[in-house]
């Protein structure tokens, strides 16, 4: 009889604990995220699950992406010379170039198809095109087994665009859909509960980079996992389609609806991009994070080239930086930086950024070694997916269905790609400059155009704040 009676009241008080605990741990929930009811909680959920899958399938290929331009293209160790290096910064010109048509098809698919149904046919031809190349890298002549670096080696180029495409439109298709479906007060709980979770992929799947090293084996299996992943994207988004309701499914609806006057086309992303100052705000915040990130980033990446001999150990080194960036802006979303903007305003959230940046680039400039790049990208990158980039997303709300899906593929492939150019353009210049003048040119570029993001940071939060408040939409 004593035992049951140990027993049960073991079991009342397990009971009274975990009460306990899920109480505080809602109160706390509450206190850093907002007041959610409970299907708008299980919405971003399901959306923060699905943006896991997108973040770590891409931040998966983007260390194998620098890895194969590596073992094409460049080289390892000592053959990776100086003026090979120039390659890694022609790569992002490159896949600018062969960006082009790939938005203007996206553009063309977003006139044609509902929303949610572009993630089928567009996932459906990234896991052709990975299962492709998983082909391709395992072919005796033309896979991974090469051996001679040459800029002639078409699969380094051609993979580099394939991954820097996949960052471009499954991303922005993702964040145009969750913009379209969110008003500006979920939204405001809801994208950092997003970008949290997300970060869980970004953490846990780059780790795969390491599987060929333990296995004896290339690449390829790497790739085969993340077409397995793009499947199960696109198996969320029909779960999350179908079982969501209706109501959670409708977004921001302003005063009065933009019209437009022309016939959709493939350019009418673009046009409505630079005929609004808001769009191009944003278009040159997220350029000049870029501009100056890839500058770090450059340096970086040839500092870590020339420090490995082989793929598999430079793909581990990556995918350990890829799994470190997610992990740190994961712990300060845990931490509440959201709570930044919900409790200070978008305009200091989106102002702070620029000067975070401003002081990385100070630290890059007084110590360029592996060792510090490698902290100082992790902190840049994780502030960006952490503080600045739920707040850029949050600017999309009140606009209008073209600027959402259109617009927004050009500012984030080609305000994206065009700043990775141009940063790259003057990375390739390093050589002739000579280092100690590159690196002032640089630090002086840099200061003047943190104070430029500063501004435009102030002018996007003021549009967005009128337009919310007026409850019209501001393009």
């Amino acid at each position: 009889m004593g035992t049951y009676l140990f027993w049960l009241l073991g079991a009342v008080a397990v009971g009274v604990l975990g009460y306990t605990f899920r109480t505080s741990l809602s109160i706390i929930f509450k206190k850093w995220y907002g007041e959610f009811t409970k299907e708008e909680l299980i919405k971003y959920v399901l959306l923060g699950i699905t943006f896991a899958l997108i973040i770590g399938t891409y931040w998966t290929l983007r260390a194998l992406k620098d890895t194969i331009l590596t073992q094409y293209i460049i080289g390892f160790g000592k053959e990776a010379k100086a003026s090979k290096q120039i390659f890694l910064a022609l790569a992002k010109v490159i896949s600018l170039c062969l960006l082009f048509p790939i938005v203007i098809g996206y553009s063309k698919l977003v006139d044609k198809y509902q929303k949610h149904k572009l993630f089928y046919i567009i996932g459906g031809i990234y896991t052709l095109l990975l299962a492709a190349w998983t082909l391709i890298f395992l072919h005796p002549t033309l896979g991974l087994g090469i051996i001679n670096p040459s800029p002639w080696n078409l699969q380094g180029w051609l993979f580099y665009t394939f991954v820097e495409s996949f960052g471009s439109i499954i991303v922005t298709l993702f964040w145009a859909f969750t913009t379209d479906i969110s008003d500006p007060q979920s939204a405001k709980r809801g994208f950092a509960l997003i970008y949290m979770i997300g970060q869980l992929g970004g953490i846990l799947m780059p780790k795969l980079g390491s599987l060929p090293k333990e296995l004896g084996t290339t690449n390829w299996i790497v790739v085969a996992i993340c077409t397995l992943a793009v499947l199960l994207i696109m198996g969320m988004i029909y779960y999350f389609v179908t079982i969501t309701p209706k109501e959670q499914l409708k977004g921001y609806k302003a005063k009065e609806a933009h019209k437009f006057t022309e016939e959709p086309g493939f350019f009418e992303g673009l046009k409505l991009l630079v005929s609004h100052k808001y769009l191009l705000g944003i278009f040159a915040v997220l350029s000049i994070f870029e501009i100056i990130v890839t500058v770090i980033d450059f340096n970086f990446k040839t500092l870590a080239m020339a420090s490995f001999n082989d793929p598999a150990a430079l793909n581990a080194f990556l995918s350990s930086y890829a799994s470190s960036v997610n992990l740190v802006a994961f712990i300060c979303l845990v931490l509440g930086i959201n709570n930044i903007q919900r409790w200070m305003g978008i305009k200091t959230a989106l102002a702070l950024v620029p000067l975070i940046i401003g002081g990385a680039f100070l630290m890059f400039y007084l110590y360029p070694n592996v060792v510090v790049l490698f902290y100082i990208m992790i902190g840049a990158k994780a502030i960006n997916y952490a503080l600045n980039g739920p707040s850029l997303k949050q600017l999309y709300v009140p606009t209008s269905e073209d600027a959402k899906y259109k617009s927004q593929a050009w500012i984030e492939s080609f305000g994206s790609r065009s700043a990775k150019a141009t940063g790259s353009f003057f990375n390739m210049t390093k050589a002739a400059l000579g280092s100690n003048m590159y690196f002032f040119i640089a630090l002086v570029a840099t200061l003047g155009l943190v104070g430029f993001w500063f501004a435009i940071a102030i002018y996007l939060a003021n549009q967005y704040n009128k337009a919310i408040d007026k409850g019209t939409i501001v393009c």
